[in-house]
């Protein structure tokens, strides 16, 4: 348990948090450059801005390893998720803006590939998928909220300026629609935030995988920009009085989703 945060809930929502952690390896931490070493591409402070699911009866698992050690939210054959558009892999080697991770002469090896996925993303998601399995018997359906977050400026990976929440169902595939129209419909309630439903980013490899609404598991990504909490520039502070504000947002959000009977 000390590659993740886990708080079981008796709930029928599971939120997975894959991408906050900044632990990274002595071994591996000194072969890193000095611009790496700031883990830029973190999904900063996320188990702090929902704060409250800590204390509900959602089930929760949130990764204490950075990305940069391993990506629990890429395939681990590193099956595109974007064919023809720039991703990073289940082992990263460059950071969003394109610079190396690695100092040169220490880069990463292939045979540290499966060592690490060994290490870190399989215990992740053999996690995950017991707590779907359990969720689902015990309701007859799971709802999986996969929480992310990201820079809203990343000249490489998308033009111009990315909305502030960004809802990934995998096109539809991954969770029932009407439960997908009714959390963008609780995201617009404030009408403080713009909100698109599959637009720039459709759900990574945990949406796409673990969604399957025929089998009572639907599954829906939030890529929440980083504008609406924190600093999303370097030193990256949280902000306290942005997050109250997106908070209740957040909020409205994971109820729906809590108390969600969807249909397939």
């Amino acid at each position: 348990m000390d590659l993740f945060e886990f708080k079981p809930g008796d709930g029928s929502l599971i939120v997975s948090i894959p991408h906050a952690g900044t632990r990274v390896p002595d071994r591996l931490f000194e072969r890193l450059t000095p611009e790496a070493r700031r883990l830029a591409d973190t999904d900063w402070h996320l188990p702090q801005l929902y704060d409250f699911v800590w204390d509900g009866n959602a089930t929760v698992l949130a990764a204490r390893y950075s990305r940069y050690v391993i990506d629990l939210n890429r395939a681990p054959d590193n099956e595109a998720l974007y064919p023809g558009r720039y991703e990073t892999r289940v082992c990263p080697t460059e950071t969003f803006a394109g610079a190396p991770l690695y100092e040169k002469g220490r880069e990463l090896h292939e045979s540290e590939i499966e060592e690490r996925l060994a290490d870190f993303w399989r215990p992740y998601h053999e996690a995950l998928r017991r707590e779907l399995n359990r969720v689902r018997g015990l309701h007859g359906f799971a709802v999986l909220f996969d929480a992310h977050s990201i820079c809203n400026r990343l000249p490489r990976m998308f033009d111009g300026v990315l909305p502030d929440l960004n809802f990934g169902t995998s096109g539809g595939q991954s969770c029932a629609v009407d439960l997908a129209a009714r959390i963008v419909a609780a995201a617009k309630q404030a009408g403080s935030y713009s909100t698109v439903l599959d637009g720039r980013y459709k759900g990574g490899y945990i949406t796409r995988h673990y969604g399957r609404p025929g089998e009572g598991v639907h599954a829906i990504q939030l890529e929440l920009s980083q504008d609406t909490y924190m600093n999303q520039f370097y030193p990256f502070e949280f902000s306290d009085e942005k997050a109250r504000h997106v908070r209740p947002t957040l909020q409205r959000i994971l109820a729906v989703l809590g108390s969600a009977r969807p249909s397939s």
